[in-house]
């Protein structure tokens, strides 16, 4: 398999997985209108993810000399390793569904901050614990990893406001576009330290079993594809906005459409896939720091691309700019404690 054994270019591999994370619900965004919901768009998103996934495991994850192939690995089948990753594919899905129906209702530059953000400490705060409590000493300056932590939050709360002064000037509450985007961000706390748990710890600090991080990201998208009809269904059923879907609505659908959900997936897990090639070099707690870093993105896309301020108050975009500048001074302190 091919991994990535150079720092500088494993923090490459967490910035290109940041773009992706930041930038596959442009697809959303290119597709939604009334008569195609987040929730007819989910099923193609899955699709893209599984498929992706298993194509870099056959190729990047089967060719080159650092360590035994995905192939290898499977013939020395491991459940109790595989059913974290599973786990890890359920749990994020968990909190997808929920991100994806936040970005509907308040757009990319407010559920991402806000749900993403969530994330992004919570997961960095239990990557870190993962290592510590598998009897290892963090490798990079604690007191940092706290203060980028602090600003970061410092921005979510920023973000929080911004919704509620935008929701005040439309008229409507901002309640249940927040609530989408905080229970996503309990979510996705716990996902990526799931799925570190599977690997071997020949691979990543932290790790405790015996996958290839190849291995370890078929896992992961095994646990989306098994958990999707469960979690999409009941979302159908039960629309955040506008009326019920079902499979018949969805199978109206273009092939245009069909296509672009599907290109979401293959940009998302492009992007896991690259994280993991590096993940090794970077410590789980930073290359998830950096690869959750995806709110700066998704925020450059809502304001710039898709207009999500257009009209807003001078206060408004001052709020707006300093939660970006936050993200990204955090964003820098996080790198430069490993």
């Amino acid at each position: 398999m091919v991994l990535v054994s150079n720092y500088a270019l494993a923090i490459i591999c967490c910035i290109y997985c940041c773009l992706c994370w930041g930038s596959w619900s442009n697809t959303l965004k290119m597709v939604q209108d009334k008569k195609w919901s987040f929730e007819l768009y989910y099923w193609d998103l899955t699709i893209g993810l599984f498929v992706t996934a298993l194509v870099g495991a056959l190729t990047l994850g089967t060719f080159g000399s650092d360590g035994p192939s995905f192939i290898d690995n499977l013939r020395e089948f491991d459940f109790d390793s595989l059913k974290w990753a599973i786990l890890g594919g359920v749990v994020w899905n968990f909190a997808n569904i929920f991100l994806t129906a936040a970005i509907a209702i308040a757009g990319m530059s407010i559920g991402f901050p806000i749900g993403g953000g969530l994330g992004w400490i919570g997961g960095i705060l239990f990557n870190y614990l993962l290592i510590i409590l598998s009897g290892e000493v963090y490798p990079g300056n604690s007191s940092m990893l706290w203060i980028g932590i602090a600003i970061i939050i410092a921005a979510i709360l920023i973000c929080g406001k911004v919704y509620g002064m935008i929701s005040a000037t439309n008229n409507s509450t901002p309640v249940k576009g927040i609530l989408l985007a905080v229970v996503s961000g309990i979510g996705l706390i716990f996902f990526y330290g799931l799925i570190v748990k599977s690997l071997s710890p020949e691979y990543v600090a932290g790790g405790t079993g015996t996958l290839t991080p190849y291995t370890g990201i078929v896992g992961f998208a095994i646990g989306i594809l098994v958990s999707t009809p469960i979690f999409n269904a009941i979302a159908m059923r039960n629309p955040v906005e506008g009326n019920k879907v079902t499979m018949a609505d969805y199978r109206r659908g273009s092939m245009r459409t069909h296509l672009i959900g599907i290109l979401g997936g293959v940009i998302w897990m492009s992007g896991m896939i690259v994280s993991f090639m590096g993940a090794g070099s970077a410590n789980p707690a930073v290359a998830y720091a950096l690869s959750n870093a995806a709110p700066v993105v998704a925020v450059l896309w809502g304001f710039f691309v898709w207009k999500e301020f257009k009209g807003a108050s001078r206060a408004t975009l001052s709020l707006l700019a300093t939660m970006f500048v936050l993200f990204v001074v955090g964003l820098v302190i996080i790198t430069l404690s490993n």
